[in-house]
């Protein structure tokens, strides 16, 4: 799998087809998810202005620091015909994007531009309504495509392997910061470019569904809610979660817990395409609801996943949005007890033509170590 399948050249005319077809004169794409997603180019956030212009009809730009121009053309942008209009110290990059863009009613910004990137493009476009590019780019980053899904199920394969090794990094007498520094060197080692986050949750720190890590020592009897992900050098991320036990844990965990695998096995089932992103929360709330868990299961089922771990589509209540083949998401009912433990089962699921596809498959049983 190479770049020019994750982020083909054919991509930039489907986003400039978009932002015709949704009202929008043109995209300014700043460094960050949206502009690595249209273009290939992980630029870095700098306080010099890079950006990606997109007009709805035209052709695109790209402005670029002087002495940021041999990064960008030695990323995947350069496959694009693109024009790089290198800026120096003294220039101002964002008039002179104005400038060859001309006169516009309505822009989208990317969603992760910086405030001091957005007030200085309503500076040289007045008359422009900015709006969000998410508004023209969701449907299409929705949709994952063939290259997209293998970029995400090797994603899947290398958190896998981490935890695999998780058994024999917890127990009793070490801290969650121990445990958690063993786990980011996994992390990396198994082919992750960055570690983006590591929660060791042990005992009562287990029902803070996003705790993270503490100097806290783990005890005999204890759930561990373990939660990793990173990203991959593609740009594709992973995220799984599962829940250990330090030796044989207290009765009222294993009880729920067995709840807590059918309510996550009831959603994983539900996807197929035309199910609603609701209907999949609801597979697993109501079981757990049933059960008497309710109140104890406090967050969506799921988030959308890709080259951000947290994207649309939501597995959320309210959410009557259809699935889609190409569709990925997380799905991770969690039940959490204040004061004593909590338990969280996650996998990232890829709706197919005829259902779904899990892309984590380790273990969801408790893991007694």
């Amino acid at each position: 799998m190479t770049s020019s399948d994750l982020y083909p050249v054919s991509r930039l005319a489907a986003v400039q087809e978009a932002t015709a077809k949704g009202g929008l004169d043109a995209l300014l794409l700043t460094p960050g998810p949206d502009l690595r997603y249209v273009s290939g180019y992980d630029a870095k956030p700098l306080e010099r202005l890079t950006c990606l212009v997109v007009p709805a009809a035209g052709e695109p730009f790209m402005m670029v620091p002087r002495l940021e121009l041999p990064a960008a053309e030695a990323s995947p942008a350069s496959r694009l015909g693109l024009e790089f209009v290198a800026w120096d110290e003294t220039d101002d990059p964002y008039a002179l994007a104005a400038a060859r863009l001309g006169e516009v009613a309505k822009v989208g910004l990317a969603d992760r531009m910086w405030a001091m990137s957005s007030l200085r493009f309503r500076e040289v476009l007045p008359g422009a309504e900015q709006v969000l590019a998410g508004s023209v780019l969701r449907d299409l980053r929705m949709r994952k495509s063939p290259a997209e899904v293998a970029a995400l199920r090797e994603a899947g394969e290398a958190i896998d392997a981490v935890h695999r090794r998780v058994p024999e990094l917890l127990r009793a007498g070490r801290t969650e910061r121990e445990v958690a520094r063993d786990i980011a060197e996994a992390i990396l080692a198994s082919g992750h470019a960055t570690v983006d986050f590591v929660i060791v949750a042990s005992g009562p720190n287990g029902a803070s569904p996003h705790h993270d890590v503490s100097d806290r020592v783990i005890q005999p009897g204890e759930p561990v809610v373990v939660d990793i992900g990173g990203q991959l050098h593609n740009g594709y991320c992973s995220d799984s979660t599962r829940t250990y036990s330090v030796g044989e844990p207290p009765a009222e965990f294993a009880a729920y817990y067995e709840v807590l695998r059918q309510a996550q096995e009831a959603a994983c089932a539900a996807v197929r395409p035309g199910v609603s992103c609701e209907s999949v929360d609801a597979a697993a709330r109501e079981l757990i609801a049933a059960a008497g868990h309710g109140e104890h299961f406090v967050h969506r089922t799921g988030h959308g996943i890709g080259i951000e771990t947290h994207e649309e589509p939501y597995i959320v209540a309210g959410n009557g949005e259809p699935l889609e083949p190409g569709h990925a998401f997380s799905v991770e009912p969690g039940i959490y007890l204040p004061g004593r433990h909590g338990a969280r089962i996650e996998d990232i699921v890829v709706c197919t033509e005829n259902g779904g596809e899990r892309l984590n498959n380790t273990p969801r049983e408790l893991v007694i170590v």
